[in-house]
Formats: structure tokens, sequence, C-alpha cells
């Protein structure tokens, strides 16, 4: 994996994020891939990709990623980026080049898009037929302005909405760190926000803090806590439901399919 993403100059977030499951991840002969650069317009407390202005957008990059995809034979790839509140759509266009590009190398495979919050320009991504359109709300409200700075709940919450309505037949997706600071009944509620607006999977795992720079860990979470929390989402009808201290919204994403 490694070795095919130098060769083809792409950047995973596996690496960037520095996420514990690297390892197992690449042994599996799976990734997530990064596009849109490396560098992040936001700065977010609990995130260890790098916050500077970032480089223009590589017209090439789709089909490299097309590619990478192919020479590792993968079946199911997860494509995300950074957050580039420098573009006008906030990358929404490059994303669908993107799948587009991957779809028409690899024919069988499933895609899943992890997105950040451009709304009003979602209707791109949707319209190039991902599987699964992933946003992650990432934490309870009460604590966006520390993890989440130039986010807005109430923004990510619609983005999910309108990605539903407009793509009826895409799964939508989003995920939650713990351990923040957040109270149980403050992530129950996010539960049912999203179950509010259509989200069909949620993800449930231990924030872990990338350096001594970032938000601390405020709780580590117990694994029957993970448990139950999968226990409410499972009973509020989410159709697939990942909760544990490991878990991670593109880790394992394809094991969805063999509930469907």
């Amino acid at each position: 994996m490694e070795r095919v993403a130098k060769e083809l100059h792409l950047h995973t977030i596996c690496e960037s994020a520095r996420c514990p499951n690297q390892s197992d991840c690449y042994g599996r002969g799976t990734a997530t891939f990064l596009i849109l650069g490396d560098r992040c317009t936001r700065n977010c407390g609990f995130c260890n990709v790098v916050c500077d202005w970032p480089h223009p957008v590589d017209p090439k990059e789709p089909r490299r990623v097309a590619e990478a995809i192919r020479r590792l034979g993968l079946r199911y790839a997860v494509i995300t980026s950074v957050t580039r509140d420098d573009l006008d759509d906030g990358g929404a266009q490059h994303f669908a080049r993107t799948i587009r590009a991957v779809k028409a190398l690899n024919r069988e495979v499933r895609v899943e898009v992890l997105v950040p919050d451009f709304l009003h320009a979602i209707d791109w991504v949707v319209k190039a037929r991902p599987d699964v359109i992933n946003h992650n709300l990432e934490t309870v409200p009460r604590l966006y302005r520390q993890v989440r700075p130039g986010a807005d709940y109430p923004r990510s919450l619609e983005l999910l909405e309108k990605a539903k309505r407009v793509g009826k037949e895409i799964y939508t997706k989003s995920g939650l760190m713990l351990g923040l600071g957040e109270a149980e009944e403050e992530v129950v509620k996010v539960m049912r926000d999203l179950r509010h607006v259509g989200c069909d999977m949620l993800t449930l795992g231990q924030y872990l803090a990338p350096s001594k720079a970032h938000l601390p860990v405020h709780a580590y979470v117990h694994p029957e806590k993970f448990k139950t929390y999968k226990a409410i989402a499972d009973d509020m009808g989410f159709l697939f439901v990942a909760s544990g201290p490991f878990v991670r919204s593109s880790y394992a994403a394809e094991a969805w399919l063999g509930m469907h």
C-alpha cells in the first residue's frame, strides 16, 4: 500500500492523521485516500493533518487514485479530503471527478466518500453516484467551538439531510469521537438528530490525541459503554452501527456490505 501511494504521489489519511489502525489496514491491502492535498484550511483541535495554505488542486489526481485502486485490486474504496475553504465549491467537483474516474477504471468497486461540510455543493458529489456519503459530526454541539472551530452543527446535519434527499438510494453515514467531555444524553441526542435526517450508518470510537499539542483526552470510555451506545443506536433504526474504542469512520468501512 505504501509503495503504490508513493509511486503515484498520493496521500492517505491513515498516515496524515496517525491512525492507530494503520498497520492493520495496510496489512489487509486497504487505505483511505486523501485527495485535494495534505494541507487543511482549518485547525481542528483533534486532527493531526497540517493546517496551512494549500497547494493548487491537481487535475490529474482523480486518475491516479483510480489507478491505485486498480493496482491494489480493491473492491471497496474510501476517499476523503482535507477541508478546502479556499475553493468556491470546497472541492466538491474534484470529489465528483475522482468518483467517476474510479468507477470508470474499476467497474465493480464500491466507493465511499468522507466529505467536508460543503453544504451547497454536495449535489456535485451526489450526481457522481458514490455508494456511501459520509460526513462526520465528530462531537456533540456543546463542544464544537473547541473541537471543530469553523464548523457548524446544523450545517453538517443539513448536509447529511440534503445528500439523502437528493440521492435517495445512496447510503449516508456519520461518526462521533467519544472521550472529549460529552455526556451520555448529549450523545443520544446526536444519534436522534442523525436519524431525523435519515442517516443510515453510524460509527462511534474513542478519541486519542495525536500529540501533546492536540486536545487532551477527557475520559477513556469503557468498552461496555460502547456496547450500550450500539444497542441504543440499533434500537433507533440505524442500518449499521460500529461502536468500540478503536473504531474509526473509515476503518473496515466495507463491513456493512455483509449485512445487506
